[in-house]
C-alpha cells in the first residue's frame, strides 16, 4: 500500500481498525503481482481475442488488480464497511473487460476496463448502499454518480446549482434530478427503531393501518344497507329475465354467463346483452340520484 492509499484509508471517520487491516492485508496481497508495460498488456489482449488464451487472461487480470482498488478509492463514502464488497465487484468488471476488450480498437486497456470497473462498482453501491433501491432507470443511475459532482463543480463557478440548471448540464428531466437529490439526501430508517432516545415506541406504530378507519367501515355500512333497500325496490319494477341478468350475472359472485342465460329464456346472446345494458343504465340513474 503507497503512502497516498494510507493517507485516504487512515482519513476515514469511523473507520475500525479491523477494517483497516482487511484493507491493508487485500493491498498487501495484491502486491506481490507486479504491473504490466503497455507492450506487455497489448501482446496479452491479443493472445486472448485471438486465441482465447485463459492463462493471457489470467495474467491481465491480476496486471490490473491495483488498478481496480485505485478506483474503488474514488468512492470513499461507501467503502468503509465493504471495502472488499466494492472491490470484488471491480475485479467482475475487470474479467468482463478482459473478455470483451478489442485490441484492434486503438483504445488503452486501462481506460476500457475502468469503464467496466466503474459500472460493476456503481450498480453493486446502487443496490446495496440502501435498504430501497434508489436508481433503477439508466438516467437515475446516471445521476446517482454525477449529481454530487456537477452541484459542486457548478458551486465552485459561483452558480447556483438549482435543479433545472443541473438538469441540462446533465441532459435529464428535472424532476429526475429534484427526485434522486430527495433520496440522497434522506437517510433509511427501521420501523423497528423507537421514535427517541429515551422511547420504547417503534416507529411502525405510526404507519397508517391498511384496514379503514372506524369511520369508513360506518360509511360502509350505511351505503351498503343503502343499496339494499334501492335494489329491492328496483327488483319489484324488473322482469323475472331482468332479475336474473340483475342478480345472477351483474352482481352474481359468480356471473353465469350470456350463453347460459339465454338458452334459459330461449333468446339471443345479443339480447341479453341489450338488456343487460339497460339494468347498468339504471343503476347509473341510481346512483347519479343520490350523489
Amino acid at each position: 500500500m503507497n503512502s497516498a492509499q494510507c493517507a485516504i484509508i487512515s482519513s476515514q471517520p469511523g473507520l475500525s481498525p479491523l477494517n483497516y487491516n482487511v484493507i491493508g492485508h487485500y493491498m498487501k496481497e495484491i502486491s506481490q503481482y507486479r504491473l504490466l508495460t503497455m507492450e506487455e498488456t497489448q501482446q496479452l489482449a491479443l493472445l486472448v481475442y485471438e486465441d482465447d488464451d485463459r492463462q493471457a487472461g489470467r495474467m491481465l487480470i491480476v496486471g490490473n488488480l491495483r488498478l481496480v482498488v485505485k478506483l474503488v478509492m474514488n468512492f470513499q463514502r461507501y467503502w468503509k464497511d465493504n471495502f472488499l464488497d466494492l472491490v470484488q465487484e471491480g475485479n467482475f468488471g475487470l474479467a468482463k473487460a478482459v473478455d470483451k476488450f478489442d485490441p484492434y480498437k486503438g483504445v488503452k486497456f486501462s481506460s476500457y476496463a475502468a469503464y467496466w470497473i466503474r459500472a460493476y462498482i456503481l450498480k453493486f453501491i446502487m443496490d446495496n448502499w440502501r435498504m430501497v433501491k434508489i436508481g433503477t432507470t439508466q438516467a437515475q443511475r446516471k445521476l446517482f454518480y454525477k449529481l454530487n459532482k456537477e452541484r459542486e463543480l457548478l458551486e465552485s463557478q459561483g452558480v447556483k446549482p438549482g435543479d433545472r440548471v443541473v438538469a441540462q448540464r446533465l441532459g435529464v428531466k428535472e424532476k429526475d434530478v429534484l427526485e434522486m437529490g430527495q433520496r440522497l439526501d434522506n437517510y433509511d430508517l427501521s420501523l423497528e427503531a423507537p421514535v427517541g432516545d429515551d422511547s420504547n415506541i417503534e416507529q411502525k406504530i405510526f404507519l397508517k393501518s391498511p384496514e379503514p378507519g372506524v369511520e369508513e367501515k360506518v360509511a360502509d355500512r350505511e351505503y351498503a344497507a343503502w343499496f339494499r333497500a334501492e335494489l329491492e325496490q328496483l327488483k319489484e319494477k324488473l322482469s323475472d329475465r331482468e332479475q336474473v341478468i340483475l342478480f345472477e350475472r351483474l352482481l352474481g359472485e359468480e356471473p353465469r354467463t350470456l350463453n347460459d342465460i339465454a338458452e334459459q329464456f330461449s333468446i339471443s346472446r345479443e339480447r341479453v346483452r341489450q338488456v343487460e345494458a339497460g339494468l347498468l343504465n339504471k343503476l347509473k340513474e341510481l346512483f347519479v340520484q343520490n350523489n
